[in-house]
Order: C-alpha cells, then sequence, then structure tokens
C-alpha cells in the first residue's frame, strides 16, 4: 500500500534524523569537555535544525518547490541565529547557567552534560524540527498553495521581530552609557521579548508549510512545545528572573510593557 509505505518510510527517516543529531551532538560534547564551556550547545543547537532540514531533503525520492522552501528558510534562520549568538558569547567564557550546572554536579559533570544538556537539546530539537520532515518530504501537493502563502508570511514577520530584536539589542548594550538600564524602545517598547515572539511565529509559519501536506497537522505539538519553552521554560521565564536582579528599572518595565505578544505599552497607575 503506496500510504503504508510511505509511513514506514517516513518514520525510518525521521529515526535516521534522531540519530544523526544525537551523533552531532556528541562530537560537539566532546569538544565541550576539552574546552570546559557548555555553552557551544547554545550555538549549535540552531544548526541542528538546518543539518535535519538538508538531511531530509537529501532522503526524499523526489523533490518538491515545498522542500526547497522549507529547507531554504529554516537555513536562513538557523545559519543568522548561530552566528548572532556566537558573536555574542564569543571570549566571554560560560555561560553562567551552565556554570550553575557544572558547580552542582562537580566532577561528574562532564559526562552528566552529555545527557542533560546535549542530548536532551538534541532530543527537543528533533521533535520541534518534526514539521520540516513533513515539509521536505511530502510528495504532494507538487505545487505550492495559499497554506505555503501564510507559512511564508508568518515566518517573514517572526523572522523581521526576531532579527530587528536582536539588532536594536545589541546596539543598545554595545553603548556603555546604558549599562544597567533597560531598553524600552523600537519593538522592546511593544513587547520584552521581541526575539522570543518572533521565534515561536516563524516556528508556526513552518508548520504552516507543513499543514499544506496531507498529514501536516498532525505535528502541531512541535510549535506548540517551541512556544511553551520560549514562553515558560528557557526563554520569558528565566531571563525575567536575572534581569530582575540585575535592572533596577526592570520592574517598571515589567508593569507597562506586555510580555510576549506586542501591543501598545499600558499607562502607568
Amino acid at each position: 500500500m503506496p500510504e503504508g509505505r510511505a509511513i514506514v518510510t517516513g518514520t525510518m527517516t525521521a529515526l535516521a534524523g534522531l540519530g544523526a543529531i544525537l551523533t552531532a551532538l556528541t562530537l560537539v560534547w566532546l569538544l565541550s569537555v576539552k574546552l570546559r564551556d557548555a555553552s557551544i550547545a547554545d550555538v549549535c543547537w540552531r544548526s541542528g535544525f538546518v543539518l535535519l532540514a538538508w538531511l531530509n531533503w537529501l532522503l526524499p525520492p523526489t523533490l518538491t518547490s515545498r522542500s526547497w522552501l522549507a529547507a531554504a528558510l529554516v537555513t536562513l534562520w538557523g545559519a543568522r541565529l548561530s552566528l548572532h549568538i556566537f558573536r555574542r558569547n564569543y571570549g566571554k567564557g560560560e555561560d553562567p547557567r551552565y556554570q550553575a550546572m557544572r558547580a552542582a554536579h562537580g566532577r561528574t559533570f562532564w559526562w552528566r552534560s552529555l545527557f542533560t544538556v546535549f542530548w536532551l537539546q538534541g532530543a527537543i530539537l528533533w521533535f520541534v524540527a518534526l514539521p520540516l520532515l513533513v515539509a521536505v518530504r511530502a510528495a504532494r501537493p507538487v505545487a505550492l498553495i495559499a497554506v505555503d502563502g501564510l507559512g511564508v508570511v508568518l515566518f517573514g514577520v517572526g523572522f523581521g521581530f526576531e532579527v530587528v530584536g536582536d539588532y536594536q539589542l545589541e546596539r543598545f548594550t554595545a553603548e556603555p552609557a546604558n549599562r544597567g538600564h533597560v531598553l524600552d524602545r523600537g519593538l522592546w517598547r511593544y513587547t520584552r521579548h521581541p526575539n522570543y515572539f518572533g521565534d515561536a511565529i516563524l516556528w508556526w509559519g513552518l508548520y504552516s508549510i507543513a499543514c499544506a501536506t496531507p498529514y501536516g497537522w498532525l505535528t502541531v505539538l512541535s510549535p506548540a512545545l517551541m512556544s511553551f519553552l520560549l514562553m515558560r521554560v528557557s526563554g520569558v521565564t528565566l531571563l525575567e528572573e536575572n534581569m530582575k536582579a540585575s535592572k533596577p528599572g526592570y520592574r517598571t518595565y515589567i508593569t507597562r510593557t506586555p510580555a510576549f505578544f506586542p501591543w501598545f505599552p499600558r499607562r502607568p497607575r
């Protein structure tokens, strides 16, 4: 049965992708042990999506315009963000989050980090990337349709928020006079985390492209997980705890600026 064979082939490809990601991150882990810097996981995590996209692109028997579109969009996002994080972190040592984990685990951190940092992030990466697997491998419909267009629009909006937000923050922090102050101009006037908001929206855009295929809608938990992580786990929640402690004006900023979804600032009471 053609559909049955397609499901089996898709499952095997997904498992091959998981194996490739875990293998790649194991190599990165070995480098992190040598450098004593687990922060390199953050740089390589985005690149993992690019690896998966092109691995899926190489495996299908036929390629469609959607295959090219999905692979190109995720490459644009992953390459840009990996380079941005590398430039931001270069020469600053290990991220304080990983320093805290290293201190908590002591001498065992070097091998524990393989499971708690690298393989855990690899599993999350693989699950979030499932819409890419569907979008790249699906043989029909061959031509792009309206849902693909919606996905490109959402991706463009999200990518724009992420790029502009990162650029504005980079320029703000580069000025010594702004040290200890809160960025509340540009996109940061309407949301406290324009880059995280953009990240979430562009993944819903990639999911929309997957929905153009017969079974793409089944991967809805993938962008939902990405949004949850950005809003409640490793994104907004974790960052704001540090911001409240390091920037005296941040609590006031919270009272007038939406946390995630952009909207006009609230009037102070």
